[in-house]
């Protein structure tokens, strides 16, 4: 269901698989209760949340005041988070920042809005995957729900294996928390987890794509546009 990253006395992270959901879910045993068991903590806080296809970076408060904290940090986006995703065809723009409300469409679907009253921010850039596909890595600086597998599918590029917004099937979803990047009391913290499970992310493209990507911080990205900068 998972696997630990790093532990502090105030957080941890984990590294969640794909296909595992953070709340219980069609029968799912919870993964805060398997993480727990693991690492000795009575409780443990949810600071943010994953899609139940979405594998990777997951990080968990040990105690309130801790999860108040970090909570606060992703609220006022002061957390830089970092996400790679392969779609099955190539997107209308290289990279570029996708912009607009979010609201319901049909049974568990999302879709996006030309309207910018509350807008999810999506910055993007790709690569090519190998065999027609395209490799992404994604900056969110909202945290809507699909935010992500909404703005790629809107750039006509679904994720390959998203069983409602994309375009191939597939062994897995492939979109994984890579990355995050915080500060918390005064102390700097970098996190980046690689994809190890699902046989497309083990191309030689992507593989060799991800070495230009370790550092995605450091990267050229497509600067917001006035007024929609993220504070």
């Amino acid at each position: 269901m998972f696997s630990l990253l790093h532990q502090t006395p105030d957080f941890l992270v984990i590294s969640k698989d794909a296909g595992v959901s953070v709340h219980k879910d069609d029968q799912d045993q919870p993964l805060l209760a398997e993480v727990a068991a693991a690492t000795g903590d009575q409780q443990l806080y949810l600071i943010h949340r994953l899609d139940k296809m979405t594998s990777g970076i997951l990080l968990l408060g040990r105690h309130a005041q801790a999860a108040s904290e970090l909570s606060g940090c992703f609220a006022r986006r002061e957390v830089e988070k970092y996400y790679l995703a392969i779609g099955s065809k190539k997107p209308r723009k290289k990279q570029g920042t996708v912009i607009g409300d979010m609201s319901r469409s049909r049974r568990r679907s999302w879709k996006l809005e030309n309207s910018r009253n509350n807008p999810a921010i999506t910055q993007f850039i790709s690569t090519a995957a190998g065999e027609g596909r395209r490799l992404f890595l994604c900056k969110p600086y909202t945290g809507k729900t699909h935010q992500i597998r909404v703005a790629l599918k809107s750039v006509g590029s679904g994720i390959t294996g998203d069983d409602i917004y994309g375009q191939e099937p597939a062994d897995r979803g492939y979109l994984h928390a890579y990355a995050l990047r915080f500060r918390y009391q005064g102390t700097d913290y970098q996190f980046l987890c690689p994809p190890s499970h699902g046989q497309l992310w083990l191309g030689d493209t992507v593989v060799a794509a991800l070495k230009d990507w370790s550092a995605p911080w450091t990267l050229d990205w497509p600067v917001l546009p006035a007024g929609l900068r993220a504070n």
